[in-house]
């Protein structure tokens, strides 16, 4: 994520007391969150007063955080409609996953070896990406997924490219249902984690990355079904 506040740090960046000391920051905060777990759907309008009362704020800060949310590209601002949701164009995800392939090699090319600590935080985010699989959790697994992704690319002395990866996954994330629906891929998606894994505890960062080309992929060619279907609402 992008931004790291929440409730209890919005409560404390003033003295007026109540939910009107959340500002911008914590707002954007939430409706990504919500973004991200599906609980906002792409092309779906975002109604002020009704997120305002939802999130406890009044109008001002729900403004100024779909303003910086929009210029993250997670929301647009349709004329005589409002905010809502970004829907991607087809066109627009083949750019992402192309820019994810290049910047992600790089990435991992960089990794140092990882020691037994670092490997058993990462072995334990594979774990959790089985368990949800196993009990069909599907937004779980797809956070737990991110967090296990990113305990890697975190490791990167390319600090600036894991960023700009970051905010491509987060472009993409809320398509990613989609892909997990099938228990067969989620069963996949468990195996070639530990494939990595173990190219990880050999500090073969080769054989990652051809790992990670064929892992992106198969969630490429899930998550573009969706796109397929669905086309932009003119502004």
């Amino acid at each position: 994520m992008s931004r790291h506040a929440t409730a209890a740090d919005g409560d404390a960046t003033g003295s007026r007391g109540g939910a009107s000391v959340r500002g911008a920051d914590w707002v954007a905060t939430e409706i990504e969150r919500m973004i991200i777990t599906g609980d906002l759907l792409p092309g779906q309008p975002i109604r002020q007063e009704m997120m305002a009362e939802r999130l406890g704020v009044s109008r001002l800060p729900i403004r100024e955080g779909l303003r910086e949310l929009a210029s993250q590209g997670l929301v647009e601002h349709r004329r005589n409609v409002g905010y809502a949701v970004v829907r991607l164009e087809q066109s627009e995800f083949d750019q992402i996953y192309l820019m994810r392939h290049a910047l992600e090699r790089e990435v991992l090319a960089s990794l140092p070896a990882f020691d037994d600590a670092a490997l058993a935080e990462v072995r334990g985010l594979g774990d959790r990406v089985a368990a949800a699989a196993d009990r069909n959790d599907l937004l779980e697994m797809r956070l737990a997924n991110q967090d296990f992704h990113f305990a890697m690319f975190d490791r990167s002395p390319l600090g600036l490219v894991v960023a700009e990866i970051r905010r491509l996954w987060r472009l993409a994330m809320p398509y990613h249902a989609a892909y997990l629906f099938d228990a067969e891929v989620r069963r996949r998606v468990v195996t070639e984690h530990e494939a990595m894994i173990d190219a990880l505890a050999d500090h073969d960062n080769e054989r990652l990355i051809a790992l990670m080309n064929e892992h992106r992929r198969g969630g490429e060619a899930g998550t573009g079904m969706l796109l397929r279907n669905t086309t932009r609402t003119e502004s």
